[in-house]
Order: C-alpha cells, then structure tokens, then sequence
C-alpha cells in the first residue's frame, strides 16, 4: 500500500462521480492506495463494481482521460513573456556547487568545533536560504545530485541530505519559509556531536559492540553540549539535531522524549535521518533500495515512528523518488530524472543500460505517459554490475 501524489494531471476523484471514458490510475482505501491495473473505464458495471465493493475514491489522470470527460476543454490563459527557466543542465551543476560549499563549510565547522570553537549560525542560515531558493526552483536536480553518495563522505552528505529531505517534507506539509529554514539549520548540524566520537566507532566497518554503541550514543549528549553554546540557534534547530534518535515509546535517547513531548519537527527528524542512513552507502553496508527503506520506515511504526507521518513522508519524496534507480518491464535500467507534477508511476527516466543484454545503451529520455514500459521494481545501486554515477 502507497499513497498516491496530487497534481494537475492525476486526482483523487469520488466514484460517485466516474464517468465512462475516465482513466483510474489507482485505487484508494481511506487514505491507502493500492495499485491496480490502471485503465480506461469501458462502461457503467466498472462504475457500478467499485461501488458495490466499498470504494469511495479513486485517481483519475485527467490526460488519459477521454475528451469526452470534460477535462481538456479549459481555457486557457493568453501566454505571457516570463523569465526563461535555467535549463536543468545548468540547475545541475547549481545543486552540484551547493551541495560541495555545503560539505565544505560544515567539515570547516566541524574541524573548529573539535578544537573547541563555538559554532556561528548565520554561513549555515544563508546555506538554508540558498536550498531552499534551489529546492523551489529545480527540486528534481537537487535530487539528483542529494542521491550521488560516495562511502567515504558519510557523515558530510548525510548531513545535507537531511537538511534537504528536511525542507521536501516541510514543503509538502505547508511549512513557512521560516521554519523550513530552521529545520534544514537543524539537519545539517544535527549530527555535530559525532566530532567527539572515536574514530575507531564512528567508522568501524561492522557491528558495534554494546559498549561500542553506549559511546556512539554520546554523540547526543555531546550535541547537547555544543548547542548550549551556540548562539543564534532557535529552538526547531535545536530540536531536530537533539531529537532525531528519540522514539515515541520513550525508549529513545538522549532524553527518553514520549509521545507529546516529541514536536512535529522533532518527529518528522527521527523518520528523514532513519531514511537517509538506509539509503547510503557505508563502509559496512551497501545502500539500500528507497522501497526497501519504506518497507524498513513502515516496520518501525507505531512505536518508533509516527505511521501517519511516515505515509506522508512516503508521499513526499515519491513511491520512486528522483534520483533512484529503477528496471523497466522491457529491462532497461534507468535514474528516476523528473517527477515534479506527474503522478507517482509515470515519471520521466534517464536509461543507459540493458539488464537484459547487460550492455549500456545510448542515452535516452523516456516519458512513461507515452510509453508501453512499465516500472518493474525500484533498484539498490549495489545490485547493479555497473556504475551508474557517471550518468548523473
């Protein structure tokens, strides 16, 4: 079960309302979609079947549709002269520079820090602005780029992951500016306290022992104690690096927080840093698939996560977010490329090899509203035999 993404080709639609000619992308159960087999509606008993087994709502994708459903007969707007979109190219390497000033400005802080130097806020308030104006401007490349994850960078990519990922569910939840900026402040600072961890755990390639994890759990503590310096730093910032590992039975640290005492920032916090981890790469373990990793998400619920924030987190970064990797029914490997606007199972893919003749193939664009491919299943980078880094 997934939940489906609104936009202006694909509705939630009541099936009291179903005309004939309607194309139903899926299904939905009280907020639970389930992926059917997509289709036209051929006549009034397909109506009639939907509602005779209790289904109120529908998604309808409204260009699939027929003509004669009355979705194509909008007027539209006289066009107007408007700046030019930076090609995505150009918004491309704009992510790729972002992201590299932001590693750099936090492995420059985390240097000072370890020396004992209070942190300054307002490189890392400038940094928020920055990706949040980009995230508005070109989500899909910075996504792109925030999926490119090297083993030996963990901790400085993580980092800005979060801080992204942290700005992607607060847009989709109607945050303010304001406070998507004091989240992405958060995230990128929420792991400081691992400056203080030894070296020997924070990147042991393997299980830690229990004395191991007890002292990488400091990292916490040694947040704690940072922060309490750092002036500047509002109380959201302050929430989503100390609030990340708590859990809502109370079984969380530093501080054991349950229930109501964890804010929606601090929740929202616990789910990204959990996501994020699965999917990277470690010198211990390969990166995880993103269907995996809500597979792993969902498992953890009620307890841990909060189940109907984890939905909406699923919702907000796609079923197959930008950036992943995914096989085609005709086995073709591509990276999810654009999905801003377009339903969940039709994106736009970048394909460059052959699964099934284990060759890459010229470079191509396919739209999966226009194609008789499928999405087959979403892909670990791991589990391919080839490097698809080049062809971010």
């Amino acid at each position: 079960m997934v939940e489906s993404v609104e936009s202006k080709a694909h509705v939630k639609f009541p099936v009291s309302k179903l005309r004939v000619g309607m194309f139903v992308t899926s299904i939905d159960n009280d907020g639970q979609v389930a992926i059917a087999n997509a289709g036209q509606i051929k006549d009034r008993e397909s109506i009639n079947k939907l509602i005779k087994n209790g289904i109120k709502h529908v998604w309808v994708d409204k260009e699939r549709s027929a003509d004669s459903c009355g979705f194509k007969n909008t007027v539209q707007p006289p066009p107007t002269l408007k700046k030019k979109a930076p090609s995505r190219e150009a918004s491309q390497q704009k992510a790729k520079k972002l992201v590299t000033e932001a590693k750099d400005l936090l492995a420059k802080v985390l240097s000072e820090t370890f020396e004992g130097k209070a942190i300054e806020v307002a490189p890392f308030e400038e940094f928020a602005d920055n990706l949040i104006d980009s995230a508005l401007l070109d989500s899909d490349a910075l996504k792109c780029v925030s999926a490119l994850r090297t083993k030996d960078a963990y901790l400085l990519e993580h980092s800005v992951n979060v801080a992204f990922l942290l700005i992607t569910f607060g847009q989709h939840l109607n945050f303010d500016k304001q406070k998507l900026k004091e989240m992405a402040v958060g995230g990128i600072l929420h792991d400081v306290g691992k400056i203080q961890v030894d070296d020997k755990v924070l990147h042991k390639p393997g299980k830690l022992s229990q004395e191991e994890f007890e002292h990488m759990k400091k990292h916490q503590n040694f947040a704690m104690s940072i922060m309490s310096k750092t002036d500047g730093i509002s109380q959201i910032s302050k929430d989503v690096c100390l609030m990340h590992h708590e859990k809502l039975d109370g079984n969380g640290y530093p501080n054991g927080l349950k229930g109501e005492e964890l804010p929606l920032h601090g929740r929202m916090s616990c789910i990204v840093d959990i996501y994020d981890a699965l999917t990277a790469k470690r010198c211990y373990k390969d990166a995880m698939s993103p269907a995996a990793a809500f597979k792993v998400l969902l498992s953890l619920t009620p307890f841990h996560l909060d189940e109907a924030l984890v939905y909406q987190f699923i919702r907000s970064v796609g079923v197959y977010p930008v950036g992943s990797l995914v096989e085609l029914s005709d086995g073709r490997i591509g990276i999810v490329w654009h999905a801003k606007g377009r339903d969940a199972l039709h994106p736009i893919l970048k394909c460059f090899y052959s699964l099934k003749h284990k060759r890459y193939l010229d470079v191509t664009f396919v739209d999966l509203l226009k194609s008789d491919a499928n999405i087959e299943r979403g892909l670990s980078p791991s589990s391919l035999d080839v490097d698809p880094t080049p062809f971010y």
